[in-house]
């Protein structure tokens, strides 16, 4: 069903189509389950789960099993068609590239020797003519610190899928000079905070309302020549595609966002330029709650492992999310509020499983959460690749739930994607460096970056 729909959506013809026609085609490829639940392969290029409580459509994993997916059928479509998740064409083009951590799988050194000679390229370089503006970044840096160092990080840190970060990657080391103060996480892991669209805008936005235009354009060429960097890695590549078509333009019609710029709209504008086919890098600034079923669904997947040993993922994964929530908010008052702002964005069954996993301690998915820091057997991923893909999910997901619900993420990490870690904290994929064993960035002083970065 998947590739007949791609080669429908595919067709030139597919959007010269009335929407109804396009409705009516696509209710006559609904699948039911053994169930009784009924999918539908929609927009986003994704599976869409029908609600009957509330007769929506739910983006939703599938169910992974492989006899579930075989005895799917074709179904008639209902006499009454509720409204579908249509595919629109540009959304079906969308690569999402790859959901694992950056913890394991290191930075290639070609990225982080490009970022590297970027960085040295903005030394000497005065702060009145490029100051940090005094929200973003400003508590960050050393006071003597200006914006381009900024731009550099911030866009590494805006383009990254999940940051969390191994506590020795070369990529973050480099910018320990220009910090204030320590990274948030541990020697073996840097849980870092997603940085917002807002903070990078806000470093061009401030040199341009101060009449500072070359500085301001300095900064937006600074993000995308970064930007262009990063996409050679998989984990980068969405965003700063996305970033790279929002922020270019300027370079070439400085002009373009002068009308924004008194009305502060600025971020808008930049959004605003961002084409269909890369909507979904941008839905963390313009639907948080989009973003969040989104990474929900990208965790489902990366738990698709537990299936040959006898595990629903998708019970798996709401079974972690409550594992995270309990963590974090450890049954105060504000609990109840944060997850009925989830419940809105969840499918009925994951609603649900959340939903007795937070309420009944004895539910028998409780014993998915992690125990003394370590993961149940049947979580244990069964290779590097897919540790990897599970802890930045599973990152990805705390911080999607924690800016839908407003809340600060935890600096130590979240209860699941921090479990994932001992799988891979003695696994590494860089060379030796010119000093061999011992030196900075080997196996053998792994996790610690030298304290000299942080003086």
């Amino acid at each position: 069903m998947e590739r007949d729909v791609r080669a429908l959506v595919g067709d030139p013809r597919w959007m010269t189509l009335p929407p109804v026609v396009r409705a009516q085609v696509m209710a006559q490829r609904m699948l039911e389950t053994p169930d009784g639940s009924r999918w539908l392969f929609g927009a986003h290029a994704r599976w869409h789960r029908f609600g009957p409580a509330d007769g929506r459509w739910h983006l939703s994993a599938p169910p992974s099993h492989t006899g579930v997916r075989s005895a799917a059928r074709v179904v008639p479509p209902p006499p009454a068609i509720p409204p579908l998740p249509l595919p629109a064409g540009p959304d079906f083009a969308y690569e999402r590239g790859s959901t694992q951590a950056f913890v394991g799988p290191d930075v290639p050194e070609g990225i982080t020797e490009g970022i590297r000679a970027m960085l040295q390229a903005q030394r000497g370089l005065r702060r009145d003519d490029f100051p940090l503006p005094p929200e973003g970044f400003h508590g960050m840096f050393a006071r003597d610190v200006t914006s381009p160092v900024a731009a550099v990080w911030g866009t590494v840190m805006w383009c990254a899928y999940a940051p969390a970060f191994d506590g020795n990657e070369i990529l973050l080391s480099m910018f320990g000079e220009f910090l204030a103060r320590p990274l948030p996480g541990d020697d073996w892991v840097r849980w870092l905070p997603p940085t917002s669209l807002d903070a990078l805008v806000a470093l061009y936005a401030e040199r341009m309302a101060a009449g500072a235009a070359r500085a301001g354009l300095h900064l937006v060429r600074l993000m995308t020549d970064t930007a262009a960097v990063l996409r050679a890695d998989a984990r980068f590549r969405p965003r700063a595609e996305a970033l790279i078509a929002m922020a270019e333009p300027i370079l070439a019609q400085p002009w373009l966002d002068h009308h924004a710029l008194a009305g502060g709209a600025v971020r808008q504008a930049w959004l605003s330029r961002c084409p269909p086919r890369l909507l979904g890098a941008t839905l963390t600034e313009t639907s948080p709650g989009e973003h969040f079923r989104h990474s929900l669904y990208d965790l489902v997947e990366s738990l698709s492992f537990t299936t040959a040993r006898g595990a629903d993922p998708r019970a798996a994964a709401a079974a972690l999310l409550a594992a995270d929530l309990h963590g974090r908010f450890a049954g105060a008052p504000a609990a109840a509020d944060a997850v009925n702002l989830l419940y809105a964005w969840m499918d009925e069954e994951s609603r649900h499983q959340l939903y007795v996993t937070l309420t009944d301690p004895s539910h028998p998915l409780r014993g998915f959460w992690p125990a003394r820091g370590a993961l149940p057997p049947a979580l244990v991923p069964p290779d590097r690749r897919a540790a990897a893909a599970l802890l930045g999910a599973a990152y990805a997901t705390g911080l999607a739930w924690c800016r839908l619900t407003w809340t600060a993420p935890p600096s130590s990490g979240f209860a699941a994607s921090s479990a994932v870690v001992p799988f891979l904290m003695h696994q590494r994929d860089d060379p030796f460096p010119a000093g061999g064993p011992g030196s900075v960035g080997s196996p053998h002083d792994h996790g610690r970056l030298p304290d000299r970065a942080w003086q």
